[in-house]
């Protein structure tokens, strides 16, 4: 098999045939005339025909060479375009942040990251992609986002994707203050079933591991409100209509004025680890290093649990 064409042959070819000179072409080039020719004698030697007839100092394409410059000139026309898109996608990299992240974090977490970042790239356009976490992973597999702040899916559905961890919470039962749990450090296990819970979303990855925790502790629950959002479940508690399902960090404003309690699962922790998700294989712009540290510096300044080594 014969190797590649070289693209500087094609250059001094196609130079020759658009200024029919030696002279010219090498000038448009900014190279020797002997270096021109030299790559125009290359050339035909490697086509195995003659691509030019000199006729006195001007040159003349012969019919292969016309037919060669036609070949040229989408040749270069796309490697051009190439270049072209490369450098498009270079400057967007940089230009651009596109993120996915659950509600959770974009209400609480991500909007002083965000401020930070844009005050070190202001010319950074960033967006956001709000949705649970299956369909983090979807937009993320369908390159409509190029990070995820996510929780740590299992390992089978990670093969293909780099985790870089960045803090781990604990979940709480949060309940008004008037509640006859308010008082008490740990919450009775028969009186967990008995409760109506107060949850953001049933589809959730919360929610899959609240119940998959309380399965194994061999407690059924049942009784269940289902709101939209975190805000609408700590109405609903300081209301007492139910007990409310959160990590601390997340209602720290009310634990502190003294509206919300928030109280241990039990003896066994219900932990998450939180993190940014990309493909693997893929090498971050500095911009994007840059968003995982400040993320980094946010879980430190709320205090939040350092993130466990991901295997």
């Amino acid at each position: 098999m014969k190797p590649l064409l070289d693209s500087r042959q094609l250059h001094a070819f196609s130079a020759l045939a658009r200024r029919g000179s030696f002279t010219l072409a090498a000038k448009d080039l900014f190279l020797t005339q002997s270096a021109v020719s030299h790559a125009l004698k290359a050339l035909e030697k490697d086509l195995g025909c003659r691509l030019v007839d000199r006729v006195g100092k001007r040159v003349q394409l012969t019919e292969a060479g016309r037919e060669f410059l036609r070949h040229t000139e989408n040749i270069l026309r796309e490697m051009q375009a190439a270049r072209s898109e490369m450098e498009s996608l270079s400057k967007w990299d940089h230009r651009h942040l596109r993120l996915t992240a659950g509600s959770t974090a974009c209400q609480y977490f991500l909007p002083p990251v965000l401020r930070a970042y844009q005050e070190s790239f202001p010319d950074c356009t960033i967006k956001i992609e709000p949705g649970d976490h299956r369909r983090q992973l979807e937009l993320l597999r369908a390159s409509q986002v190029d990070m995820a702040f996510i929780f740590e899916p299992p390992a089978p559905a990670v093969d293909d994707l780099v985790f870089a961890p960045i803090f781990e919470d604990e979940l709480s039962l949060i309940v008004s203050p008037k509640h006859r749990w308010a008082g008490l450090e740990q919450v009775p296990r028969d009186a967990i079933d008995a409760e109506t819970l107060i949850v953001a979303n049933r589809t959730g990855y919360t929610f899959r591991a609240l119940n998959d925790y309380f399965r194994e502790e061999k407690i059924l629950l049942s009784n269940f409100i289902e709101l939209g959002s975190i805000e609408a479940m700590k109405e609903l508690v300081k209301l007492g209509l139910g007990v409310g399902v959160a990590a601390p960090w997340v209602v720290r404003a009310e634990l502190d004025a003294g509206t919300l309690v928030a109280l241990p699962f039990g003896a066994r922790p219900l932990r998450r680890q939180w993190g940014i998700a990309y493909w693997k294989g893929r090498r971050l712009a500095a911009a994007e290093e840059a968003l995982i540290r400040l993320c980094g510096t946010m879980a430190e300044t709320l205090g939040l649990r350092a993130p466990r080594a991901v295997a």
